[in-house]
């Protein structure tokens, strides 16, 4: 099995359904195992600023899919709770992003992993330390780090809740 981390984040509708519902249709994979889930952030839109706060969390999952078959398995979750990608950076009802794959270094037309931008964004830092305490291997090393020289404060990054499993998704 390998291990996966990923990011989710929403800033429309009903933002905290949103993470609910996208850990729950990950959980409905055969595939994948869901092993830890951080709490919940609120942050600040980061590129372009003039839309609501996010909600962001960190997933790690374990899983025999390949890095492809896992970033379509995302891309259909996004898909099946209704994102619409209408400019970059721009406000979205679901983000699930993959931050890092099995300790691999990927790069192909429509992969990057370690995703390009993790290592600059709190946002993502804080919620993948706190369900990785004990960092293993050389990128989750790095997230530790560098998120030890960050001002998260100022970065605008808030522990918003405690993430909880709902009983039943609609």
């Amino acid at each position: 099995m390998k291990d996966v981390y990923l990011s989710i984040g929403t800033n429309m509708g009903e933002r905290y359904e949103n993470l609910q519902h996208a850990v729950a249709l990950l959980k409905e994979k055969s595939n994948i195992e869901v092993v830890r889930i951080s709490s919940v952030y609120e942050t600040a839109a980061v590129g372009y600023t003039d839309q609501a706060d996010f909600l962001n969390i960190a997933v790690h999952i374990k899983t025999n899919v390949s890095s492809a078959d896992m970033l379509e398995i995302c891309q259909s979750i996004e898909q099946e709770l209704g994102r619409i990608r209408e400019f970059r950076w721009g406000p979205r009802i679901i983000d699930l992003d993959i931050l890092l794959y099995n300790h691999e270094n990927i790069k192909t037309e429509s992969l990057i992993v370690p995703h390009p931008r993790m290592y600059e964004r709190a946002f993502v830092l804080v919620p993948l330390v706190e369900i990785t305490p004990s960092p293993l291997g050389e990128q989750l090393q790095q997230a530790h780090n560098l998120l030890q020289q960050m001002d998260c404060e100022n970065e605008g990054v808030t522990l918003w809740k405690t993430f909880k499993e709902p009983s039943t998704v609609h």
